[in-house]
């Protein structure tokens, strides 16, 4: 049968059905594929969401805790009242990743992320790795956040007189416990994300409306004492920044003996460096690009709408912190609220523990949302068992797979530290925006008669500065993370082989299309 069905292999009978065959495990998966196969009726999950639905998402999943935290305390560490700056460079940089993101996601609006976008650019061991990768640090990261609100929501019930049991209340100073709030909140969660995706958004919606509501409240109380002589210096001295040392230290140091500076230009840079994970988790929007009405005009809208967003807000908050008090004097557990607490407003204090609760509610939700459709998308390709891809007949969602990780988030939740694991999820973020970026230059030559609702400008110069970028925050985190992150990759790798290999669909397709692949 004739293969000139257009330029680039663009007809079903291809040279690009072909290419799976000829390079194994290396193997891609066509964009047309990938979109067949969301329109087979038992793996087909609901379009319900709008641009105003991912918009939420987005904000839901980036603005956390860190917004009162993280800002006074990286002010006074690292960068003074330049933190401001520090935001900005941090969400350039998100930009770069989030505009490789918007394209891929325009392009093969399908459920999966940066695992979908590898195997149609990448092969098929790469798409692996990356939804390996996923898949676990999105559960970790949702572990340590609902372990993070049960704190917090202790911290309310111990004000109003109600304490929990020591043994419920978490594994803490080396005695055992189990953390029952943050159980129990994985589980409701995840029972709202099995009754549909509708639903979810709207829960989301009305937490997101809380906690924006909250961050502006204390902007603007907080706009009321600043006082001008806080700014200055805008940009403190520059001094040698204080770090650890051996596998503690950032890869960095060790590879190159560069010792990183605390303010002046470069201390905006590191901090930079560091604010950078507040941003994280906007790139989860692209999850749900198969469950969206348009999602070649409203997924890119929902990851630049929601990073431009968390950014304005991320900038207001500390320009409010250092503003309301000296950066040398803020303190590091608590700097906002304690802000407050010095200018005699000790209710705003209260009030954003309260922003802080509610806000990690979203948060947990949207990981959680997340990793079930990452392990759905793989368990639709046959690379983990197929039962998982099956959707409920009356809710449309991925009920098996959300329900099994919802179940395992919330045991790993009840016996895990706050400490524990958190700078794993970081690395493995980075990642997949290094794979994302070098995804969108491979596909552009492999297949540029794709049809491109949203299209990264300057390629390949922006997918090469967010990949440069991204390594640069990586090599920035510490050798013992990169070293956990590695033997976290070997046991994917054991597990593709084992398993993922032999049960690719994509595989079985090649094999019984013969060898010229005439059928594929």
């Amino acid at each position: 049968m004739s293969t000139q069905h257009g330029p680039q292999g663009l007809g079903p009978q291809g040279p690009h059905q072909d290419s799976p065959r000829d390079r194994g495990m290396f193997r891609t998966k066509t964009v047309e594929q990938s979109i067949r196969d969301t329109e087979e009726p038992e793996h087909a999950l609901k379009k319900s969401l709008s641009a105003l639905d991912l918009t939420v998402f987005g904000v839901g999943v980036v603005i956390g805790t860190g917004i009162f935290v993280l800002t006074g305390k990286i002010a006074k560490e690292q960068a003074g009242p330049a933190v401001a700056v520090s935001f900005v460079v941090a969400g350039v940089v998100c930009a770069l990743a989030a505009l490789c993101y918007a394209e891929f996601a325009s392009t093969v609006p399908v459920a999966g992320s940066a695992y979908t976008f590898s195997y149609a650019s990448l092969g098929e061991l790469p798409a692996w790795i990356i939804g390996w990768d996923l898949i676990l640090e999105l559960a970790l990261g949702c572990a340590v956040v609902a372990v993070g609100w049960s704190g917090y929501v202790r911290s309310l019930l111990d004000s109003a007189g109600l304490h929990l049991p020591a043994v419920l209340s978490g594994t803490h100073d080396g005695r055992f416990g189990f953390d029952l709030l943050a159980c129990v909140l994985v589980l409701v969660l995840t029972a709202i994300l099995v009754l549909g995706m509708k639903l979810s958004s709207r829960v989301t919606a009305v937490v997101v409306g809380i906690k924006v509501t909250v961050v502006l409240l204390v902007v603007i109380a907080g706009a009321f004492f600043i006082s001008g002589a806080n700014y200055q210096p805008f940009v403190p001295p520059s001094r040698p920044a204080v770090g650890g040392g051996g596998l503690a230290a950032p890869l960095s140091q060790l590879m190159f003996g560069f010792t990183p500076s605390d303010f002046g230009t470069m201390g905006i840079f590191a901090a930079a460096a560091v604010v950078f994970f507040a941003f994280i988790g906007f790139d989860i929007v692209a999850t749900a690009a198969e469950e969206t009405r348009n999602p070649q005009r409203d997924v890119p809208r929902g990851i630049l709408g929601s990073l431009a967003i968390c950014t304005l807000l991320y900038v207001a908050v500390s320009v409010v912190v250092t503003g309301m008090e000296k950066y040398d004097r803020l303190s590091v557990d608590a700097p906002l609220a304690d802000a407050f607490k010095h200018v005699g407003h000790p209710f705003y204090a209260g009030l954003i523990s309260f922003g802080a609760a509610v806000g990690l509610t979203s948060v947990c939700m949207i990981l959680l949302l997340g990793q079930s459709r990452v392990f759905f998308a793989m368990s639709r390709d046959g690379l983990l068992p197929q039962v998982f891809s099956r959707v409920h007949p009356t809710f449309g969602t991925p009920h098996r797979s959300t329900i099994l990780l919802g179940i395992v988030v919330a045991v790993v939740s009840g016996f895990t530290s706050i400490d524990v694991l958190a700078e794993l999820v970081n690395i493995g973020t980075l990642f997949a925006f290094v794979v994302v970026a070098i995804g969108v230059i491979l596909l552009r030559r492999s297949r540029p008669d794709l049809p491109r609702a949203f299209r990264t400008p300057l390629v390949p110069l922006v997918p090469i500065l967010s990949v440069l970028a991204s390594l640069w925050l990586m090599l920035n985190l510490p050798a013992e993370t990169w070293i956990r992150f590695a033997i976290w990759m070997a046991v994917g790798f054991a597990v593709y082989f084992a398993y993922g290999r032999g049960h690719s669909r994509l595989g079985a397709r090649t094999e019984d299309s013969g060898p010229a692949g005439a059928r594929a």
